[in-house]
């Protein structure tokens, strides 16, 4: 994992920081020649800036023994952080310098979060220092930092110890400083004081022009200035040769050879942000320009949306920053699009609270604008479609914050899998990445659907109404047809449709051949005022969650009278109230939602359902591991790597040692090469026992597997029966002990260098691939979450005592699958685990066959250092 990066401040600017080299010797005396001669006072107690600059020829020399980074901001060398390891194992000595101009605005933090990061990546357990008691700045950096850190007061000095445990408590404090910043960063974009539109042309039919009328027919109130070189006004507004100064916004719509040039010139001009409605970067074989593009914005602190956009819309800000052909509609959902089509169809059908196209994506993206999206008081639903994910683990995290307050949608393109490997585990060819997508985004909450039909129709209803306290509805309309396919639906998507008690009232006020047990049939004859009556009993049934109106014209009052009454009957409704009138699509009264099919209305509602119900459930603590031995695994996954660079299939004898560093519990085995040493190997082991082939994938297809082998004889016949009918793949054999029968489970995994690791638990055995029975979670996992995954199981019933079996051990099953998680979480070179079959008896869940394969990885990113992707 590189450290360099770069990072977002408390103000929204930016640092980037990186490890310090030889060559930054002048970089580093320009500091100190910058410094106060306080500053340098507090950083190094006596000498003032004699004294830093001695001590800065030191940090570059082939001698220094430390780590140190330094922080770039708008070409300069602004701060330099380090940290030098001591005589007391495992301590190090930590020390920060900023210049003046930027103290205060959290660089100090953000290089020790770093440096304590890199410190306890490589072992150092403690970082300690001496800091001025006048010091204060230092000091409260230090306090709010989320680490544990003793103060040890002596006079003037003070003796800071900072432990590097990475603590839950660390996380949420590092999140929450990101969390600021990047706020800080987007509400000069999406909340300006001023605008520039350069390449305002004052031809109507070019984009420029487009975003300058959208502006100004949106009534934006801030500071708006067109820029056309050729023009002394566009659209009745004074233009300019070039931004006048420095602007909070700066909308690109110029030729995207021009767009570099552009970009520099807002750079000098001090401009916060950059909207390139330009096509013609990545999307078009131009990587490096866009390369060069968010280069040029991170250097001077520009936060970039786009290249190849529609461009931005904030409604409560009066802001229609895009060259959209219809006027966005005030609403209260967020709404984030990867493609500017489907941008477009969905701002002409939502009512938003702001949009966002990020087309190419180079620097703001989803998990930006969950950030911000967050604490806008305009935002009651967020929305997103999404072709990538530029961090997905990050994204995870983000989200599952935010859904505890707001629902996140998203609809995720690209469901196709991951194409054929030569050779791969039974999890491998299940896990796919679009697999991997879905446990992400369960995994925090994410509502996820299929199509952007989908996407309109929840995020209408969860804007509109409040979540359902429970799963019980009452469908209510005047034709049985629809209303029996509605329940139907509701069966298939886990909704109740629970049968009410008579109501010996409303029997007297609606047709005599109604139906009211629910659905509630009124017939095509009743009215508008009935339907009205009808939905007013319902909403106050108590054993009822949530309602659904299906109403088919033209019968009983016709559609607007009908759509009249059921505004009227749900005004004062705390319940959850959906529609369905037949044919039609839209808001009634721009508070219930309307579909125009029953189906849509009941998925709309379960997505709602379940994440009530996800929101409600309390948030699972992280899994302590103490009995992880990392370290060991590390080393073993080091020196297989040395050997085999590309990685590939381990022994199993070294399977074994992998394992058992995370206390995954495996069958006593023995590793041979011959019959004979099959037939010791039984003796030593205890008879009856197992002979299994090694080198060949699915060994029972081939005949790679023998068992119930009663004599050392019948193990060294067995061996030679088995190595003539494998043939040469067979590279040699493993004898284990006899397992007692069980439920056979599949638990495996896989790491995706871009999603991470995926743990898989199914129905196991030579039926794991045929009844493709499984379940899939993000790791770490707890043991809740364990027990989830074996609920999801179809074959789970043979766990518990199914037609009278045993009832076998599912705590030591859900052990297994935690300690399988923290094994993926741990070792992103772990490429692919399967254990197959896990035997799970009354007593014990043991694996009986393990295949592991090793692929070269990189570290993901820290979560507890903060980075821009």
């Amino acid at each position: 994992m590189s450290e360099e990066c770069d990072v977002l401040l408390r103000n929204g600017d930016i640092a980037h920081v990186r490890p310090l080299a030889p060559g930054d010797l002048a970089l580093l005396h320009e500091l100190v020649d910058r410094t106060s001669q306080r500053s340098a006072y507090l950083r190094f107690f006596t000498g003032g800036r004699s004294s830093a600059h001695a001590y800065m020829d030191l940090l570059t020399q082939a001698g220094y023994q430390g780590h140190a980074l330094i922080a770039i901001m708008h070409g300069r060398l602004t701060g330099v952080g380090e940290y030098i390891p001591t005589a007391d194992r495992g301590v190090a000595d930590m020390a920060i310098l900023l210049d003046d101009r930027v103290q205060g605005q959290g660089l100090g933090t953000i290089l020790l979060e770093h440096l304590a990061d890199h410190a306890a990546r490589h072992g150092i357990r403690e970082l300690v220092g001496e800091v001025l008691a006048e010091n204060s700045a230092m000091l409260r950096v230090l306090r709010d930092i989320g680490l544990e850190v003793d103060f040890h007061f002596d006079n003037t000095t003070v003796d800071v110890r900072i432990k590097l445990d990475r603590t839950p408590e660390l996380l949420a404090s590092i999140e929450a400083r990101e969390h600021e910043a990047e706020r800080a960063s987007l509400a000069r974009i999406l909340a300006p004081a001023s605008v520039a539109v350069i390449g305002a042309s004052r031809d109507p039919a070019r984009i420029g022009h487009k975003v300058l009328r959208n502006l100004l027919d949106g009534g934006f109130r801030g500071d708006l200035y067109p820029v056309n070189p050729k023009a002394a006004e566009v659209a009745g507004v004074r233009a300019y040769p070039a931004v006048p100064g420095p602007v909070d916004l700066a909308v690109i719509a110029v030729p995207a050879p021009a767009v570099l040039g552009v970009a520099g010139d807002c750079a000098a001009a001090g401009v916060n942000g950059l909207v390139v409605l330009s096509a013609g970067f990545a999307e078009n074989d131009g990587r490096d320009a866009e390369r060069e593009l968010l280069a040029i914005c991170r250097s001077a602190g520009i936060r970039l949306i786009g290249p190849n956009c529609l461009g931005i819309v904030n409604t409560s800000a009066r802001l229609n920053a895009s060259f959209l052909p219809l006027a966005p509609t005030t609403g209260r959902i967020a709404l984030m699009s990867q493609s500017g089509a489907v941008g477009a169809t969905l701002m002409a059908r939502l009512a938003v609270s702001s949009f966002v196209s990020v087309g190419n994506k180079a620097d703001v993206s989803g998990n930006d604008l969950l950030e911000f999206w967050e604490d806008d008081d305009a935002t009651d639903v967020i929305a997103l479609y999404l072709e990538s994910f530029g961090n997905p683990r990050k994204f995870a995290r983000i989200a599952a914050r935010v859904g505890r307050r707001k629902p996140v949608l998203l609809v995720k393109s690209g469901r196709s899998g991951s194409g054929d490997r030569a050779v791969r585990s039974h999890t491998a060819a299940a896990a796919t990445p679009d697999i991997a997508v879905d446990a992400l985004v369960r995994a925090a909450g994410v509502i996820r659907v299929d199509s952007i039909r989908d996407l309109i129709d929840t995020a209408r209803l969860m804007a509109a109404q409040p979540l359902p306290e429970g799963r019980r509805v009452a469908i209510v309309g005047n034709s049985g047809g629809p209303e029996a396919m509605a329940a139907d639906a509701c069966e298939r998507n886990g909704l109740i449709v629970p049968e009410l008690p008579a109501s010996p009232a409303l029997a007297a006020r609606v047709p005599s051949a109604a139906a009211l047990a629910n659905p509630i049939d009124l017939t095509a004859d009743a009215t508008a005022e009935q339907i009205g009556l009808a939905i007013e009993g319902a909403l106050g049934e108590p054993g009822i969650d949530a309602v659904l109106v299906i109403y088919t014209p033209p019968f009983g009052s016709g559609v607007d009278a009908t759509r009249k009454a059921i505004a009227e009957a749900t005004r004062a409704a705390s319940k959850t109230v959906v529609a369905c009138v037949m044919g039609y699509d839209g808001m009634i009264d721009d508070r219930v939602p309307s579909y125009a099919f029953p189906e849509q209305a009941v998925q709309a509602l379960a997505r709602a359902g379940a994440y009530a119900q996800w929101r409600r459930a309390p948030e699972d603590p992280p899994a302590v591991t103490p009995w992880a031995d990392d370290r060991g695994a590390r080393e073993i996954v080091r020196a297989e790597l040395a050997v085999r660079p590309d990685g590939g299939w381990l022994d199993p004898v070294t399977t074994d040692r992998l394992l058992r560093c995370f206390g995954v519990a495996t069958v006593e085995s023995i590793t041979v090469d011959g019959s004979e040493t099959a037939a010791e190997a039984s003796a030593l082991l205890g008879l009856p026992v197992v002979l299994k082939a090694t080198g060949p994938v699915h060994k029972s297809d081939v005949g790679g597997v023998r068992t119930g082998l009663n004599t050392p004889a019948e193990v060294q016949q067995a061996y030679r029966d088995m190595a003539a009918q494998v043939g040469p793949t067979m590279t040699g054999a493993v004898v284990q002990h006899m397992v007692p029968d069980g439920v056979e489970i599949i638990l495996g995994g896989v790491n995706y260098p871009t999603f991470g690791p995926l743990v898989m638990v199914g129905m196991g055995g030579v039926t794991a691939d045929l009844l493709a029975d499984r379940s899939f979670r993000v790791p770490p996992l707890t043991p809740a979450t364990a027990a989830e995954m074996i609920a999801d199981l179809r074959c789970s019933p043979l766990l518990y005592g199914y037609r009278n079996r045993p009832r076998a051990n599912t705590t030591a099953l859900t052990d297994q699958i935690v300690r399988v998680g923290r094994l993926l979480d741990a070792l992103p070179e772990v490429a692919e685990l399967d254990l197959n079959p896990v035997i799970v008896t009354p007593r014990a869940a043991i694996a009986v066959d393990a295949r592991i394969r090793l692929a070269p990885a990189d570290p993901p990113p820290s979560p507890f250092a903060r980075r821009l992707r």
